[in-house]
C-alpha cells in the first residue's frame, strides 16, 4: 500500500466516502505524495511520452502555426508567448529554436512565459531551457501574465484536471464516490448527490444502470479564463489533448504507470490519473468569453502544417537509421492507430482572425 493510499484510507475511514474529483486531486497534486509533485512522469523512463518528447517536429510545427497566427492577427507587439502545463519544457525549447530561425526579432522581442505550479517541474524546465532563452518567466496562473496579446499553447493539459463522475442508479444519477469495502479496500460507490439534468449528454436517457457520466467544471473554468484573457487583449490559443468532440456516456478515468494501464484505485500517487477531454464543453466556455473555436485531429493538423515535408527535409541527407526513426515519429504523431486520431486540437481566437489549417476539417461541437 502506497503512503498516499494509506492516508486516503484513513481519510475515508474518518469522514466517509469522497468524490472521484477529490480522489483524483489527491492522487495528482497532494503536496507531499501527489503524482505530479513527487515523480518524473515524462519520457521513456517515466510513465508516458507526450508528443514533444516523441519528436522535435511537433514543437517546430506548433511554432510555425503560432507565428502564422500572430501574422494573421496583424503582428501585434508587444506579445506574450506562453505555454500552460509545460512538462519538462521540451515543447517551449523546440518552439523558441524554430521561432528564432523564422524571425529573430520576434523571438527576441516576445515575452516568454511558462505557467507551472510545481516547483520541482519548474526546476526541470529551467534546466531544459538553459542557454535557449534568458527571458523566460514563470507564472502560477494565467492571471499574472503580461496584459498584452497572448499566443498560448497547452499540450495534454486538460486531461489531468480532476473530473466529477455520476453513476446511473435506480434512484437516478448519483455522484460516484470512492469508499471502503468490508475489508477496508478502496472501491467505487454511488453517493447521495444528484446531477442537474441539463448537464447530461443526449444519450443519457437510454444509458443502462451502472453507466457513468463525466463533467469537468474545473476544465471549463480554466478554458474560460484563458479565453477571456484573449478576448480582452487579443491573440490565440492552441490546445492538444485526447478526448471526444461530442459529449456522451462513458467512464474514461484511467491510470497510467510504466506506459501501461492499471486499476485507478491501485497505487494512488504512483500512477498518472487522466480522463478524456470533452471538447464540446471547452467550446461552450470559449463561446461564453466571446471567442471563436475550431477543431481538428492532431494527425490532420500536423500533416496540414507540413509534417511529411519536415520529416523529408530532416532525412534528406541522413542515414537509413535516422530515416527510419523519423518515419516512426511521423507515424506516432499522426498515424490513425497512434496519436493522430485519438488526440484532438482546439484553436481559439477572435472570429476575424483566419487561423492556419482550421477550415472546418472537423465539425464543431454544438
Amino acid at each position: 500500500m502506497t503512503r498516499l493510499k494509506r492516508r486516503i484510507v484513513e481519510l475515508i475511514g474518518t469522514v466517509g466516502p469522497i468524490p472521484v474529483s477529490e480522489y483524483m486531486a489527491l492522487c495528482l497534486f497532494d503536496p507531499e505524495a501527489g503524482y505530479y509533485t513527487t515523480r518524473e512522469p515524462f519520457g521513456a523512463g517515466g510513465d508516458f511520452i507526450t508528443a514533444p518528447e516523441v519528436s522535435q517536429m511537433f514543437g517546430e510545427l506548433v511554432a510555425v502555426w503560432l507565428y502564422q497566427t500572430w501574422q494573421a492577427a496583424g503582428a501585434p507587439m508587444p506579445v506574450t508567448l506562453a505555454e500552460i502545463g509545460p512538462g519538462r519544457g521540451t515543447l517551449m525549447k523546440d518552439m523558441l529554436r524554430t521561432l528564432t530561425r523564422l524571425d529573430a526579432d520576434f523571438a527576441r522581442s516576445a515575452s516568454v512565459a511558462l505557467i507551472e505550479t510545481s516547483p520541482r517541474l519548474r526546476d526541470v524546465q529551467k534546466a531544459t531551457l538553459a542557454g535557449v532563452s534568458d527571458a523566460v518567466e514563470w507564472h502560477e496562473t494565467v492571471a499574472s501574465l503580461p496584459e498584452t496579446p497572448l499566443l498560448i499553447v497547452g499540450n495534454e493539459l486538460f486531461d489531468a484536471i480532476p473530473i466529477w463522475q455520476f453513476v446511473r442508479t435506480a434512484d437516478g444519477w448519483r455522484e460516484r464516490m470512492v469508499g471502503l469495502d468490508a475489508n477496508g479496500e478502496l472501491g467505487f460507490y454511488a453517493g447521495a448527490a444528484s446531477l442537474d439534468p441539463s448537464l447530461l449528454p443526449p444519450d443519457a436517457d437510454t444509458a443502462p444502470a451502472g453507466a457513468i457520466v463525466e463533467i469537468a467544471p474545473a476544465r471549463s473554468a480554466l478554458m474560460q479564463t484563458i479565453a477571456e484573457r484573449i478576448a480582452e487583449h487579443g491573440g490565440a490559443g492552441l490546445f492538444f489533448d485526447y478526448g471526444h468532440l461530442q459529449p456522451g456516456v462513458g467512464d474514461t478515468l484511467q491510470a497510467l504507470r510504466r506506459h501501461d494501464h492499471e486499476d485507478v484505485l491501485e497505487s494512488p500517487g504512483e500512477a498518472d490519473l487522466t480522463s478524456h477531454v470533452d471538447f464540446a464543453a471547452l467550446a461552450v466556455s470559449t463561446r461564453a468569453a466571446g471567442l471563436h473555436s475550431d477543431f481538428t485531429t492532431q494527425g490532420a493538423f500536423l500533416l496540414s502544417m507540413g509534417l511529411l515535408e519536415r520529416a523529408g527535409s530532416l532525412g534528406a541527407n541522413a542515414d537509413n537509421t535516422t530515416r527510419e526513426r523519423l518515419s516512426g515519429e511521423v507515424e506516432r504523431l499522426a498515424g490513425p492507430q497512434a496519436m493522430g486520431e485519438l488526440f484532438k486540437v482546439l484553436a481559439i481566437a477572435h472570429e476575424d482572425i483566419v487561423l492556419p489549417v482550421f477550415h472546418s476539417q472537423v465539425d464543431q461541437p454544438e
